[in-house]
């Protein structure tokens, strides 16, 4: 056996192939020819099966990261079932663009009271409106995410499900509603959509849903959170202010966990105490009853949250209780009086107001969603603090209908961890809320109160990397005596030239209440040319009142100063938002 002359090798590569041919026997020869001819019909058939395969969009919606991170998990998983995929953002397309995918799927989170993701509000509104392209020649099926501890649980991922089959669309396999804990559903979800669609594999791929689910979770993370060092904790308010924020520091060395500036921490927290003495007194359940390998009081302690309270929570009690006044006050023609009695209420009321003597142990955790982490924005940079996360965490504490209330991992950070202890903490990317790519960009952070977080990081990663372009805050709280959080440590980055500017607005400290939105609008002249020089303006903090006051000062300046519209204006900012010039982390 000789290589031929004409053969595409170097005359000393077919020198080196003749010699190692000439020493091999009949039965090697063989071997080496088959294997070679395997080869190129593998290639061959991979080729031809990529060409050949179907064609699948996966598209995603998402605030904090929890869609986007579903949405890569299944195009992953769906190359295994066979098919070519494409991840495409809300925010960078439109319904005449989807509507050309035969195989789609929705993976999208709920926000606030049933609102879409910041990011996804241009293409909500237009696939709900009248313009919207038609979805005939789709197949498609929806992942909704959302919280079950508010109403419109998973709302916009129902009316994007009912929307797609309005306009032609056949929905292939039916829609999941997943709460905070969504692995579950995810798997059930994603390989039974994979299968339905009329291309798709009727079999599951070799490598099974449930390893590359585990598989993703090895090392410390969301399914296995790392007990961090509690290595600092500064009460950042001063003596005779009504607020009791906290600045910590956590020790993340051995934990495989890295961030960036702009991501969250997530913290599991556990209930107080008193709390989960209140639901066992209700109950009048055995707190040593097992419930598999812990008591019934460790497991609403650790697992359970046993604060919410839904109409959804109080329906599932009363199939039970079969309370007649329970029933009245959940008659769904009159929704408006359940929820002005459970205004300020938490489950503890619902048991005593309305006992159930046939409560069982299983029955009583059979109501309660899985303990949810709460996720804080990083107030870090890790170029600053190498193996090091600081957060900024305000304690939740207030009185209402005879009872003191708590947020759960806010006082379990303030009351129950000191000092030396661990906390089991995960990190959560969020790439909505990003530093710009180019240092050089000039950026205006907006973050009253605890929306100060990330701005912190913002700024020591600005210092780290020796950006140029500029730096100004706007932050706000009550009084500038008590308040002022961070304040020798902004007062610093001014001094140094990496803050070029900083606008305060203390809304106690002067007879009319002065925020931050009021701050923008005296500045108008000044943002607005930041604005026009292609500064990016970033929002973190209250999404109810200040994001929306915030919103609206932008817009008029934008019309103010650019000689627009409001229409205008509102255009000019929702592009902002679409180049990723726009961002906010509200909560």
């Amino acid at each position: 056996m000789q290589i031929p002359e004409n053969a595409p090798f170097t005359l000393e590569q077919r020198t080196k192939l003749n010699s190692i041919l000439a020493a091999l026997n009949p039965a090697q020869q063989t071997w080496v020819s088959g294997f070679f001819s395997g080869i190129v019909s593998s290639a061959a058939a991979s080729t031809a099966q990529t060409a050949t395969a179907p064609e699948l969009t996966i598209l995603f919606g998402t605030e904090s990261g929890n869609s986007e991170e579903l949405a890569d998990r299944t195009k992953k998983l769906a190359a295994k079932y066979g098919y070519k995929s494409k991840v495409v953002n809300m925010s960078e397309t439109d319904t005449k663009k989807l509507s050309a995918s035969k195989n789609l799927l929705v993976i999208v989170s709920t926000w606030g009271d049933g609102d879409p993701p910041d990011t996804a509000t241009g293409f909500y509104k237009e696939l709900m409106g009248d313009g919207a392209a038609k979805f005939s020649n789709t197949s498609f099926s929806v992942l909704a995410l959302g919280d079950s501890s508010y109403e419109k649980f998973c709302e916009i991922g129902k009316k994007i499900d009912r929307r797609l089959e309005e306009l032609g669309g056949k929905r292939v396999f039916d829609r999941v509603d997943c709460d905070v804990n969504y692995e579950a559903n995810w798997e059930t979800w994603s390989a039974g959509a994979l299968k339905a669609f009329p291309v798709g594999t009727s079999s599951a791929p070799q490598t099974t849903v449930v390893a590359t689910a585990a598989a993703a979770s090895e090392g410390f993370g969301k399914k296995n959170p790392f007990p961090a060092i509690l290595e600092e904790k500064i009460l950042l308010n001063g003596t005779g202010s009504a607020k009791e924020t906290l600045h910590l520091e956590l020790n993340l060395e051995g934990s495989g966990l890295q961030y960036e500036v702009g991501d969250a921490l997530a913290i599991v927290p556990t209930n107080r105490d008193q709390d989960v003495e209140w639901v066992l007194l209700a109950t009048g359940l055995d707190a040593n009853t097992k419930l598999g390998d812990k008591t019934l009081a460790e497991a609403i302690k650790h697992d359970f949250d046993i604060t919410s309270l839904t109409s959804r929570i109080a329906g599932k009690y009363n199939e039970i209780a079969k309370d007649t006044k329970l029933t009245a006050l959940l008659d769904p023609e009159n929704k408006k009086q359940f929820a002005e009695w459970s205004y300020g209420r938490q489950f503890i009321d619902l048991l005593e107001d309305f006992p159930c003597k046939t409560l069982t142990a299983d029955s009583l955790t059979g109501l309660l969603r899985g303990m949810a982490p709460r996720l804080y924005s990083i107030a870090s940079s890790p170029k600053a603090h190498e193996n090091e996360v600081h957060l900024t965490i305000a304690a939740v504490r207030y009185q209402t209908h005879g009872k003191s209330r708590v947020g759960v991992a806010s006082t379990y950070t303030a009351d129950l961890v000191e000092k030396g202890d661990k906390i089991p903490v995960y990190v959560h990317s969020n790439k909505n809320f990003r530093l710009p790519v180019d240092p050089s960009t000039p950026i205006i952070m907006i973050g009253p109160g605890t929306g100060i977080a990330p701005f912190r990081a913002f700024v020591e990663e600005r210092q780290a990397i020796g950006a140029t372009g500029k730096n100004w805050l706007f932050f706000g709280d009550q009084h500038y005596s008590y308040d002022f959080l961070y304040q020798l440590e902004w007062q610093n980055f001014l001094k140094e030239g990496v803050l070029n500017r900083l606008d305060v607005a203390f809304s106690r400290d002067q007879p009319e209440k002065i925020y931050v939105q009021h701050k923008l609008l005296q500045a108008s002249a000044e943002v607005y040319k930041w604005i026009a020089d292609g500064a990016c303006v970033y929002v973190c903090g209250d999404a109810n009142r200040m994001a929306h006051d915030v919103n609206s000062a932008l817009i008029e300046i934008i019309a103010k100063q650019g000689a627009k519209s409001a229409e205008e204006a509102e255009a000019c900012l929702a592009e902002m938002k679409k180049a990723k010039r726009y961002q906010r982390d509200v909560y």
